[in-house]
């Protein structure tokens, strides 16, 4: 089972990328983000707890966060494997997710790292935010999501690191050249 995780700041390409990585290598996604959107949507219990945390730019407790993600893992139990955009974020999650994984038999085989700096993260958001004028992406949002992924999330990738399974790569340029330096990272673990 092929299983990745993708990292960047809020408006690297994790959400594109990980479209290119379903598409070639047929990966179900779980994208934390994605999943409390879709509960926030059908104001499930979770969804109002979600919608509450996000508006005040706090990320979402641990243990929410993990049951969500291993209910998402249950419901393909076919699947080839699996892109974990968004998560973990703190490294009690990644050793959460470690945990989960070996439970069910399998492990995480890479972690993608998308290097984008704030200006162009700010460009990125401000552009996606006239498209898809998603909530999050407000400023004082954003600007409080962004300093949350270069204060804590970051913190995570050397234990990835430690593991040898860490791959940063360049996430400024063209989709299509970005991609094909995650796929080559990817297919040294195929």
């Amino acid at each position: 089972m092929l299983n990745i995780v993708i990292f960047g700041p809020p408006g690297a390409g994790k959400g594109t990328q990980s479209q290119n990585l379903i598409d070639t290598y047929h990966l179900a996604h779980i994208s934390t983000g994605d999943v409390f959107r879709a509960h926030i949507k059908n104001e499930t219990d979770l969804g109002k707890k979600v919608k509450e945390l996000l508006a005040n730019g706090v990320l979402v407790p641990d243990s929410i966060t993990i049951s969500m993600l291993e209910e998402e893992v249950k419901k393909n139990p076919e699947a080839k494997g699996f892109i974990f955009d968004g998560f973990p974020r703190t490294v009690p999650q990644a050793e959460a997710l470690d945990a989960f994984l070996t439970k069910i038999g399998t492990a995480i085989s890479v972690v993608v790292a998308l290097d984008v700096d704030q200006d162009e993260l700010k460009r990125r958001i401000a552009e996606r935010k006239k498209i898809e004028n998603r909530a999050d992406d407000a400023e004082d949002k954003l600007l409080k999501r962004i300093d949350e992924y270069f204060t804590k999330t970051v913190h995570v990738l050397p234990y990835y690191k430690n593991q040898g399974k860490l791959h940063s790569i360049n996430g400024i340029g063209k989709v299509e050249d970005i991609f094909a330096s995650i796929a080559k990272a990817v297919n040294t673990v195929k």
